[in-house]
């Protein structure tokens, strides 16, 4: 096929075929088309638009470009989660050993830190001796020994995803809902679970920053699921606040364990027995969500979903005993306050800018969130840092990032969930 007779056909808004598609994205897998047609590609996709078959399309050319892990070995139910990524998000780390305490099977493959978000992968490496580099044998063999292995993205898992994913960085094509949806679904479909829930987030803090916008990609997500004979649940939920209280890798890792026995924060244990109870009625464990989160509290309460994390842990090389004893994680030797400079209602969070924020020191623990009240002086956030440079600049950066109000309005953590 002429390579730049497909390009001119979508710079035209027409609409190209599975073998047409197949052709840009292999041809530029391998090489064989140059960057400057590709950008010309993929500009032509965000000012014309593709439609959820194209996108399909798309998603199993990337999905072939490399080497799809087969999970048939993998005893059913195999699960899957993925969150579009926010501040303070460590689900994964929750949901995980949530499900497989209740007997489904997660292969769960992540990425690492992204813009202004921390990645699960970083997150889990911030417990001491902890290894996410896991061979494909080993992956299926840890699964279907203790049901959950969370392992890094390997080279040949969706190579075009890695090739398009940077080009779109230089060429501002970043922001285009097709290729997110292809970028996502490729990389999940890939992994080849059956049943996948999505964490689709809008907001200050969230790569889609209004609620049409990822209502958009998470039907889109959706359909692409639905034609790969997979079933996809997509929650859309709200990152205009952090999600917890905890920013920062170790800190979130905490707070993650202390979820897992109970004590966590309400948004954060929310929002993770939501995805799992999906992921328990979509496979059939569970009738309805009232008998699915039955099931996870009794996981909870019985600490069974506590000790499959430390399971985790020991397979993947660390010390099971940080569940127990979380003064064996690194901790910061600076804390400093940053404190309310007037009296009110914390109103709004700039999330992007805390992102930001806390990759430049040890972490944040926000004591003070959207809706509570704050006198003067209250501090509303701690400043985890090495040194107290450090934490004197974070503090200063986080004057700008929160504003008190006289009044502030409580938004949904979960907007909708797109079947």
């Amino acid at each position: 096929m002429n390579v730049r007779d497909i390009i001119s056909k979508k710079q035209h808004g027409e609409t190209l075929g599975a073998g047409e598609i197949d052709a840009i994205i292999q041809g530029f897998s391998t090489g064989r088309i140059s960057d400057r047609d590709m950008t010309k590609f993929l500009k032509a996709v965000c000012d014309n638009g593709m439609d959820s078959t194209e996108t399909a399309y798309m998603t199993q050319s990337m999905v072939m470009s490399g080497e799809p892990i087969d999970l048939s070995e993998v005893n059913p139910p195999k699960v899957d989660k993925h969150s579009t990524g926010g501040v303070g998000d460590k689900t994964t780390l929750v949901v995980g050993p949530l499900v497989a305490a209740a007997g489904l099977n997660m292969a769960k493959m992540s990425g690492r830190s992204l813009g202004h978000t921390g990645g699960t992968i970083n997150k889990l490496e911030a417990i001491p001796g902890v290894t996410t580099r896991l061979s494909k044998k080993q992956l299926i063999e840890q699964v279907n020994t203790m049901g959950l292995a969370i392992a890094s993205q390997s080279e040949d898992l969706v190579p075009a995803d890695h090739k398009i994913y940077a080009l779109r960085d230089k060429t501002g094509t970043v922001a285009c809902t097709s290729l997110i949806a292809a970028s996502v679904m490729s990389k999940k479909l890939a992994v080849g679970a059956d049943t996948i829930v999505l964490d689709v987030k809008f907001g200050s803090g969230a790569f889609m920053k209004e609620f049409n916008d990822a209502k958009e990609l998470a039907e889109l997500c959706v359909k692409i699921g639905t034609a790969a004979e997979r079933k996809v649940v997509a929650l859309i939920s709200n990152m205009d606040q952090p999600l917890g209280r905890a920013v920062g890798n170790v800190l979130e890792v905490k707070e993650a364990i202390e979820t897992l026995k109970g004590r966590g924060p309400r948004d954060v244990t929310e929002l993770s027995l939501e995805l799992a109870s999906e992921l328990m009625i979509q496979t059939g464990t569970a009738i309805n969500k009232e008998d699915a989160r039955g099931s996870l509290f009794a996981e909870i309460d019985s600490g069974q979903a506590l000790d499959k994390f430390g399971e985790l842990i020991q397979s993947q090389g660390g010390d099971p005993e940080v569940i127990n004893d979380l003064s064996l994680l690194p901790s910061a030797p600076i804390v400093d306050g940053f404190t309310a400079a007037t009296a009110g209602y914390i109103s709004a969070m700039d999330v992007e800018g805390i992102g930001r924020i806390s990759k430049k020191v040890f972490g944040l623990m926000f004591l003070k969130k959207i809706g509570d009240e704050v006198q003067v002086g209250d501090v509303i956030a701690d400043v985890h840092a090495n040194t107290i440079d450090q934490a004197e600049a974070a503090i200063r950066e986080l004057k700008d990032m929160v504003v008190i109000a006289k009044r502030a309005i409580v938004e949904p953590l979960i907007c909708s969930v797109i079947r």
